[in-house]
Order: structure tokens, then sequence, then C-alpha cells
């Protein structure tokens, strides 16, 4: 059951995600099936051993907001190469990425923004591939004990007959 779920979850995300890369300054949106992403503002932000611009990305459907991601363009210090960190909603049902790379021009950036529904699914699969493989190792059939070893003898005779 555990890997029918899988892969049935991995099938129904590969035919139903959707992804855009698109050119956004702070107040723009775009629509991916049926949400509608909108680039809120892009801001500094510092971490232990980093620099970042993040972004502030607002998801709405039918005009009801669903949740609030925070992808980051980070630079480290040490190697002072930019990296991308993609904002992630892991939830039951949709999933949803936002990641920033390159600015281009005033206040401007490109995004990549992904909707994968029916992720859950995948993670279902997994859940009960790993449930059934406890079920199956606490099965007293399969155990193995130390058991004396069975005696040649049996009653007054032994195996080969003689007594």
């Amino acid at each position: 059951v555990g890997i029918a779920g899988f892969v049935v979850g991995v099938a129904l995300v590969k035919s139903s995600e959707a992804e855009k890369a698109v050119r956004m300054a702070p107040g723009d949106t775009v629509e991916l099936a049926g949400h509608v992403f909108r680039l809120e503002r892009v801001g500094d932000a510092k971490g232990p051993n980093y620099v970042a611009a993040r972004a502030t990305v607002t998801v709405s459907h039918d005009g009801r907001p669903v949740t609030t991601l925070y992808p980051e363009r980070r630079v480290y210090r040490v190697q002072e190469s930019p990296m991308t960190e993609a904002a992630i909603l892991n939830g039951i049902f949709p999933h949803f990425s936002v990641a920033f790379s390159e600015p281009v021009g005033n206040d401007a950036w490109i995004m990549r923004v992904h909707y994968k529904p029916f992720v859950s699914w995948i993670w279902g699969g997994c859940i009960l591939m790993a449930l059934g493989g406890f079920v199956a190792a606490s099965d007293r059939r399969y155990r193995v004990t130390a058991r004396e070893p069975r005696a040649a003898k049996i009653g007054t005779h032994t195996i080969s007959g003689e007594r």
C-alpha cells in the first residue's frame, strides 16, 4: 500500500505541477495554478555568517491569504559566492516554493515560483512503507531466537534406531 501511495503521489505531482520564472519588482504579481504570488518587498537581512536580500512574498487564493514566504539571496562571508535559499511551504495538500536569484534592474528580481500539489501522497507512501517494515520486523515468525539443539533421542530410542 505504501509503494502504491508513493507511485500515485509521484504521478500526480508530475502531472499537475506548475512552475514559472518571471521578472518581479515589489508590488508585482504572478498567477500560478489559481494562486496569486505577490512580491511585497525586498529588504536586507543578516545571518551568523552571511548577508542576504530577503523577499516577502504573499500567496493568496480567491482573494484569501494562504501564506507568506521569505526567500533569500545569501552571500556567505567566507566564500563570497551568492546562494539562493528557497522559501518552502510544506502543507498537507499544496506545496509552494519561491526562490529569487539575480537582480535585473531597479528593485526587480528573477523569481522562480513552484506549485506542487499531492506531495503529501509521496510522504504518506513513505510513512506507510516504514510502518510496514516495522510491522514485518516485529512479526514473531521472522525472529531468530537461540534454540536448544534438538535431542537426538526420541523417548528411549535414538534416531539411528539403537537402544
